[in-house]
């Protein structure tokens, strides 16, 4: 394993609100297109070993280094630096378990790319913009093979550490695409042989009643608003997930592990039934 060590100084940093210094950069509007950073064993693990992936910077302390492969991809060479220094790189508060790295943004691949021909689970979010919310429904969709998740091009939460943190590597796992409008995207799916399902607690049909094992989209909007009305009225159902009466409603990310499992057991039971030389 390369590694480098050197004792630069460390980038502007402008004082936050928790009382803790922070970078300038994070100040900024955030650039979709521009260099970020990634931390935490999981997130930085995966961004490595993801061949779709561009590494511009692999930094460790000697105690995160320790949780590295023993050998890393081609053209990725290690800068050990002192936690203090690691810590500089990031924003206040990043819990970066001694490992960081600085990627470019990964190529975002069309709708066509990633749903055709129809066939699997895709994960689709409306408005949600909690990036621990995001991270965790990347992370349901990679533990139940999503072929992809779809968010807004706005008002959605953006690919950062944080939420890449969130999502414990599933960032490099399951492909997102952004789009511009979702109702569009439901109505293509659609096309495709989808059967697109909206998650809503007003709604009557109840899940389990309506996953039949074919190519499912799954539609789950923020907290509070849920999917919007115009979202919903493009899914082939509406469908709630029965809870408690004591409890109003769950967590996103806990309605999409909820869901998906439910859909992954749907697929997985259609699949069992079909002839052997057509599954």
């Amino acid at each position: 394993m390369k590694t480098t060590n050197p004792k630069g100084p460390r980038g502007p940093r402008s004082q936050g609100p928790s009382g803790r210094s922070e970078p300038a950069w994070t100040k900024e509007p955030f650039d979709p297109n521009a260099p970020y950073w990634l931390w935490g064993v999981h997130a930085v693990v995966a961004a490595i070993q993801n061949p779709r992936r561009k590494v511009l910077r692999l930094c460790a302390s000697r105690n995160g280094a320790e949780r590295l492969p023993k050998t890393l991809p081609d053209g990725v060479q290690l800068e050990l630096i002192d936690p203090d220094s690691l810590a500089g790189q990031l924003p206040a508060g990043a819990v970066h378990q001694g490992l960081a790295v600085r990627v470019e943004p990964l190529k975002e691949r069309t709708l066509q790319e990633l749903a055709a021909p129809a066939g699997g689970l895709i994960v689709m979010l409306d408005q949600v913009t909690d990036p621990q919310n995001v991270g965790a429904a990347f992370r349901s969709a990679a533990a139940f093979g999503a072929r992809a998740l779809i968010l807004q091009d706005r008002k959605a939460a953006p690919i950062t550490g944080a939420l890449a943190k969130a999502a414990a590597g599933a960032v490099e796992l399951v492909p997102e695409h952004r789009a511009a409008n979702l109702s569009q995207t439901i109505e293509r799916l659609n096309e495709l042989g989808y059967v697109t399902v909206a998650l809503s607690g007003d709604a009557e049909a109840r899940l389990e009643d309506v996953l039949d094992g074919r190519p499912t989209v799954i539609v789950l909007g923020s907290e509070g608003k849920g999917v919007r009305p115009s979202v919903a009225a493009s899914c082939t159902w509406t469908v709630k997930i029965p809870i408690h009466a004591k409890m109003e409603s769950l967590n996103v990310s806990a309605a999409a592990a909820i869901a998906l499992y439910e859909a992954r057991k749907a697929l997985d039971a259609a699949k069992a039934k079909q002839p052997a030389d057509q599954a």
